[in-house]
């Protein structure tokens, strides 16, 4: 899929894609640090039909959205072959007692026998984080392992 990138002076830059329906649909960052969502008119790509402003917070919220779930069933079908082994998405709260505190800190595999394989950040895929990795309220844990455990793992990353 080609996704074109326009300059536009004064403004930033718009990055967009053709979407099946003949729509485009991208998004504008702003030289300020601003980013929207676009959505254009069918017969018209240069007119949008939608401009929706997003905080960081939420263009990070909404790239996650959009990137795990492909991520999560990746992960599902490599698994597949195995039996009582699935993968969760695990998020990190704002109340979460691990949030700005280094991921070797849950002591999760040891706890729980789980595998943390990648973290969601912002719209990015960070794969294979370390002990040292930071997690921060908003991130979405891909982790691997039985029922039980990732139970356990959500409970240990709400509740400490």
């Amino acid at each position: 899929m080609n996704i074109d990138v326009t300059q536009l002076p004064g403004i930033g830059v718009r990055k967009d894609f053709e979407a099946r329906s003949g729509r485009r649909i991208g998004v504008v960052s702003h030289r300020d640090g601003g980013i929207d969502v676009i959505v254009s008119k069918r017969d018209d790509p240069d007119d949008c039909v939608a401009q929706i402003p997003l905080t960081v917070d939420e263009a990070s919220v909404l790239a996650n959205l959009l990137g795990a779930p492909q991520l999560v069933e990746k992960l599902r079908e490599d698994h597949r072959d195995l039996p009582g082994i699935t993968t969760r998405q695990l998020p990190i709260g704002d109340d979460s007692p691990y949030s700005g505190r280094p991921l070797g800190e849950t002591r999760m595999r040891t706890r729980t026998k789980t595998s943390i394989v990648a973290v969601m950040r912002a719209g990015q895929i960070v794969s294979s984080p370390g002990p040292d990795f930071l997690l921060v309220a908003g991130d979405l844990l891909v982790v691997v392992g039985t029922p039980q455990g990732l139970d356990q793992a959500l409970e240990i990353l709400t509740a400490g």
